[in-house]
């Protein structure tokens, strides 16, 4: 077996998909008789960012305006939008035409409605500074700025802190090209419940071209690390330890019992004193700046050691100029009740001889409960326990039924663009408006324009 197709055979396998990707009889939809004004173009051997993943075709439309958007989808049977390309699994793949939004990138700030509204192609590193020197932040950041405020929010990906819903929380609005090539535009105000399911819609309502979110105003931000925090003291004081900060996250290689690593980020006032305790639980503040990975360099990692700077270049991980690896890795991550995440680390904990050799490292992180009705904390007080694991795909494969079966007492729900096994049935269960999503697509794309063979699978299929 060559690479493509490996690497084609073990996406479809770790997204939970026994189908065929491709079906002699089924004709290909690449486009209708309508020539559109933003032609495809042959991109072979495309990748996604981790390089896991081949997409199936090589049409890619890039289109430079709304017009082009429209006409592109118009021109089209089937088509799905591709954002950053940080989906580690084929929630953006098509076996047809895929459209590339990059071009889109206007910002705006609507500085009495406290909101910017952004195009599709912008990313969070390029929001993010050009937000603060209007005076504004956003309320959250995922731990690589790199990834697409669109791609983000369409797959509620979260950041972290306790008091912090996930990044699609902020968003007050979105400009969208359906199936039949118009333009609609939804907003949290006008349209209500009918909105909060059109949030977080894996690409499957249309195209989206904007997506307007709320702002606070700028403020900044110190990070400590901390070394070395027993898993015991998580029985007691869970609460206590994700409060410390804004934002906080535990890193750990499942051995001997303990997180690694504590990273608190926390809101400081400019010119502020930093308090940096010694002890932390019983966990060591470091001495040096630290890469969440023991022995790598710490140069592309955001400052820590109490050192401030504006919210932006402390909320994520890795620094926005910098990438933070060569992308070689995998990732699947599981959200679970906040009330229950001791025992769920526990279950995990008891696969640790089967996990840790195929891990680069494991990061837990708390998201607020939401109302947006496929997110994964959905009414839910969260945990999210993630996992970036080796390039080792059929290892990875064989691992994440073995993490699912931990999880399932405790109704676990994968990431939508990261790997996992769930069969769709169980997946679908665990969304108690799964049966309205679905009713909402159809609304909006009765033929399955925007839909592949990741939503066929998942949403879909019994």
């Amino acid at each position: 077996m060559n690479k493509r197709d490996f690497l084609k055979s073990s996406g479809a396998i770790l997204t939970g998909s026994l189908l065929s990707r491709f079906t002699s009889a089924e004709p290909n939809p690449m486009q209708s008789a309508q020539q559109p004004a933003a032609t495809p173009q042959s991109a072979p051997h495309r990748t996604n960012w981790a390089g896991n993943l081949e997409y199936h075709t090589d049409h890619l439309f890039q289109p430079n305006s709304l017009e082009e958007v429209q006409q592109a989808v118009k021109s089209c049977a089937k088509l799905k939008a591709l954002g950053a390309r940080h989906s580690f699994n084929t929630i953006a793949d098509s076996n047809f035409n895929q459209i590339s939004v990059k071009a889109l990138d206007s910002m705006t700030v609507d500085p009495v409605a406290h909101t910017v509204t952004v195009g599709a192609g912008v990313t969070y590193g390029k929001l993010a500074p050009w937000l603060d020197a209007q005076g504004f932040a956003v309320h959250n950041l995922a731990s690589l700025p790199h990834v697409s405020v669109i791609g983000a929010c369409a797959t509620a990906t979260h950041g972290s802190g306790s008091s912090n819903g996930n990044l699609s929380t902020a968003v007050s609005g979105l400009e969208m090209v359906t199936a039949d090539g118009k333009v609609v535009n939804l907003s949290r105000a006008k349209d209500g419940d009918h909105f909060l399911g059109a949030v977080v819609a894996l690409g499957a309502l249309g195209v989206v071209t904007k997506v307007t979110l709320d702002v606070v105003p700028t403020f900044q931000m110190t990070q400590l690390v901390y070394e070395n925090l027993s898993f015991n003291q998580l029985e007691h004081n869970l609460d206590a330890i994700f409060n410390s900060g804004y934002s906080v996250s535990l890193f750990t290689d499942w051995q001997h019992h303990r997180a690694t690593q504590v990273w608190i980020k926390s809101r400081v006032q400019p010119g502020g004193k930093v308090d940096m305790p010694a002890q932390f639980y019983g966990a060591t503040l470091a001495t040096q700046k630290l890469h969440p990975l023991a022995g790598h360099s710490a140069e592309n990692c955001t400052e820590q050691q109490g050192i401030p700077g504006p919210w932006y270049e402390r909320m994520p991980h890795f620094r926005m100029n910098f990438t933070p690896s060569s992308g070689a890795e995998l990732q699947s991550e599981y959200f679970v009740p906040r009330d229950r995440a001791y025992q769920a680390i526990l279950a995990v904990e008891e696969l640790r001889d089967h996990v840790t050799p195929h891990l680069f490292v494991t990061e837990f992180r708390t998201i607020a409960a939401d109302n947006l009705w496929i997110s994964p904390a959905y009414q839910r007080p969260s945990m999210a326990i993630h996992f970036t694991w080796k390039p080792e795909t059929p290892e990875v494969t064989k691992v994440l039924p073995l993490i699912e079966a931990k999880l399932a007492p405790f109704n676990a729900k994968p990431h939508w663009a990261k790997l996992f096994t769930m069969p769709p049935a169980k997946l679908q269960a665990l969304h108690p408006r799964m049966a309205e999503f679905k009713a909402l697509l159809h609304q909006y794309d009765p033929q399955g324009k925007f839909r592949n063979q990741f939503l066929d699978t998942n949403l879909f299929s019994v």
